[in-house]
């Protein structure tokens, strides 16, 4: 056996089979890049719909930056509540009536001097800078965090 071409020495690497490309792809992954598809143009017409539907709140809160004085404090809260109510809500609350409304719209506790400011309404006596400060402070709060009430099927008013 001393034949010098074995077997072993007739032996060579195994040849590999080329490499699958990544493109195309299996038909399932088109299935799945189409649901992807859909879902992300379904999420970007929701935050589309947020953003548009918050734009009264952006509206408020920069014009809260102008407000320097209770009473337009008030008129600012009032319209921002336009802007989710009717008019005709909105319009028969006063006194107690008016912050019981702003309060179930957002439940956060109100201060008592905010309370005095709101109702006492346009002929209260002139406040203190820091009940305007406390006002102003419960304003930002209310416009970013209220909810809207159930009833949505009217145009804004402000």
């Amino acid at each position: 056996m001393n034949d010098p071409a074995t077997s072993l020495d007739r032996l060579h690497d195994l040849v590999l089979p080329a490499a699958v490309p990544w493109w195309p792809p299996a038909p399932g992954w088109y299935g799945i890049m189409g649901i992807v598809f859909v879902l992300i143009i379904y999420f970007v017409h929701l935050t589309w719909k947020s953003w548009k539907a918050n734009a009264y709140r952006r509206e408020a809160l920069r014009q809260l930056t102008q407000v320097k004085d209770a009473i337009a404090l008030a008129e600012l809260l009032r319209c921002t509540a336009l802007a989710i109510a009717p008019r005709q809500v909105i319009a028969e609350k006063t006194g107690s009536a008016w912050t019981d409304w702003l309060i179930a719209q957002f439940p956060e506790p109100m201060p008592d001097s905010v309370r005095t400011q709101l109702t006492a309404g346009v002929y209260g006596r002139s406040t203190a800078d820091s009940d305007v400060h406390a006002l102003r402070e419960y304003a930002v709060r209310w416009i970013k965090g209220h909810r809207r009430p159930p009833i949505l099927d009217h145009p804004p008013q402000c």
